[in-house]
C-alpha cells in the first residue's frame, strides 16, 4: 500500500509540474505557431502520464519513440524545467519588487523600446522550447543506444573447482526484458551471439518478460533457441510475475524449460556432478528480503550435495550476502541493469540502489557476476551497456 501511494504522489508531483510548464511556456511564447506546438507536446505528455494513474495499457503499446520520449521527458525533461523554472521564478519575484520601488519613485515609466520586446520574446522561447528539444535530442541518442548490446568476459580462478571442469564456459544471460524496450533485432542477435560463443551452459537470471504474459511465449521460444553443450538453467526476476506469477511458473515449467523456484538440480557435466541452486524471487525493502533470501538458502543448502561442485542462480545481486555464509564458490545474478545511469563505474544510480551492481565481486573463497542485462526497461542506458556475460572457470590448481 506505501509504494502505491508514494508512486501516486510522485506522478501527481509529475503532473503539477507538467501543467506548471506548461502554463510557464504559453507565457514565454508569444508566437501562436510555437504556441499551438507547446500545446501539442504538453497535452501529449500529460495525457501519457495520466494514463499511468488510469492503468491504461496505450502507452505500453505505443510507437516506441512515443514511449521513450515521454519517460525521459518526466525523468530528464522536467529536471531541465525546474533548472528554468527556479530562476525564472526569482527574477519574475525580484521585477515585481523592482516594479513596486520604481512606481513610488517614478509614476510614469518609460514605455520598453521594440529591440528589447523582441529580443525578450526570443530569450522567452528559446527557453520555451529548451527542454522539449532536449528531450527530443535525448530520444534519439537512446534509441540508438537500444539497438546495441556487448559481450563481457571473465575468467574466473575458483579454488575449489574440480580439475575436470578446468575451462568449462558460461554463458549468463540476463533481464530480456522480452516485449518492452529491448527490439525483436536485439532479441535475435542476442541469441545468435550466445550461440556463436559455444557456451558449455546457458545460465538465466530473471526477468525474461517485460510485463505481460501475453509477451512469454516469445520468451520461451528465445530461450529454447539458445544452446548450451550440458544444457540451460534459469530463475525469475520481479518483471515475470507482474502479470501473473503462478502462470507465468507454470507455462514456463509446462514447456520445458528448467525453472528452479528455490529448488537445486543435479547435472553431469564432463562426468562431473553440477549442482544448480535457483532462487524464486521475493518482494519487500531491503531489509525484510536479506531476511528472506537467507531462509531460502538454509533451505536449499539442505539439500546440497557435498562431492558436487554448486552453481547459485539469484536475479537479485543481494542473495550474494547468503551466498557466502554458505560458502559457495559460484554466483550469478542481475536485475540492476548496471546501474543504469552511472557517472563512472564506481559512482551513479548503482552504488546509491545497490550493494552490488555490476561485474565481479569476491569474498573470501566466494564470487559472483552481476551481468547488466542484455535488454531494457528504462530507456536509456549511461555507462552501463547492456551485455550478455561470457565466464570461464579455471581451476587454481590448473593455472598454478
Amino acid at each position: 500500500m506505501f509504494r502505491f501511494w508514494f508512486r501516486l504522489v510522485i506522478i501527481a508531483l509529475m503532473a503539477v509540474l507538467d501543467m506548471a510548464w506548461w502554463v510557464t511556456a504559453l507565457r514565454l511564447t508569444k508566437n501562436r505557431r510555437y504556441r499551438v506546438l507547446v500545446h501539442i507536446f504538453m497535452a501529449g505528455q500529460l495525457a501519457a502520464l495520466l494514463s499511468i494513474v488510469g492503468y491504461l495499457d496505450w502507452l505500453q503499446h505505443a510507437p516506441k519513440p512515443v514511449l521513450v520520449a515521454v519517460v525521459l521527458w518526466h525523468f530528464f525533461g522536467l529536471v531541465f524545467v525546474l533548472a528554468i523554472l527556479l530562476p525564472l521564478g526569482i527574477a519574475r519575484a525580484r521585477a515585481w519588487l523592482v516594479r513596486i520601488v520604481a512606481r513610488r519613485d517614478h509614476p510614469v515609466a518609460a514605455p520598453a523600446s521594440a529591440n528589447s520586446l523582441s529580443r525578450r520574446e526570443f530569450i522567452g522561447a528559446c527557453a520555451a522550447f529548451a527542454p522539449p528539444l532536449f528531450t527530443v535530442g535525448l530520444t534519439g541518442v537512446s534509441l540508438a543506444q537500444l539497438q546495441h548490446f556487448r559481450v563481457r568476459r571473465f575468467t574466473l580462478s575458483v579454488p575449489t573447482l574440480p580439475r575436470v571442469l578446468d575451462g568449462i564456459t558460461i554463458a549468463q544471460v540476463s533481464d530480456m526484458h522480452v516485449g518492452g524496450l529491448t527490439s525483436a533485432r536485439v532479441l535475435r542477435d542476442m541469441v545468435s551471439t550466445t550461440n556463436a560463443l559455444r557456451p558449455d551452459l546457458v545460465l538465466l537470471t530473471g526477468d525474461l518478460i517485460n510485463y505481460e504474459l501475453a509477451d512469454l511465449a516469445e520468451g520461451i521460444a528465445l530461450v529454447k533457441a539458445m544452446e548450451g553443450r550440458y544444457g540451460q538453467w534459469m530463475v525469475e526476476g520481479n518483471h515475470d510475475l507482474f502479470d501473473n506469477a503462478g502462470e507465468f511458473d507454470r507455462r514456463v515449467k509446462a514447456s520445458g524449460v528448467p525453472l528452479l523456484l528455490d529448488e537445486s538440480v543435479m547435472v553431469n557435466v564432463r562426468g562431473y556432478p553440477v549442482q544448480f541452486f535457483g532462487l524464486r524471487w521475493m518482494g519487500g525493502d531491503i531489509h525484510e528480503r536479506d531476511r528472506v533470501t537467507a531462509l531460502q538458502m538454509g533451505l536449499l543448502m539442505k539439500h546440497r550435495q557435498p562431492d558436487a561442485f554448486p552453481i547459485l542462480l539469484a536475479h537479485h545481486p543481494h542473495a550474494f550476502d547468503a551466498a557466502v555464509k554458505a560458502d559457495l564458490p559460484l554466483t550469478l545474478a542481475g536485475h540492476t541493469h548496471g546501474g543504469y545511469l552511472m557517472l563512472d563505474s564506481q559512482h551513479g544510480a548503482g552504488p546509491a540502489l545497490f550493494r552490488y551492481w555490476s561485474g565481479l565481486y569476491t569474498r573470501g573463497r566466494s564470487q559472483m557476476i552481476v551481468s547488466n542485462g542484455v535488454g531494457n526497461w528504462f530507456p536509456l542506458r549511461i555507462n552501463a551497456p547492456a551485455e550478455i556475460v561470457h565466464i570461464t572457470l579455471r581451476c587454481a590448481e590448473a593455472q598454478g
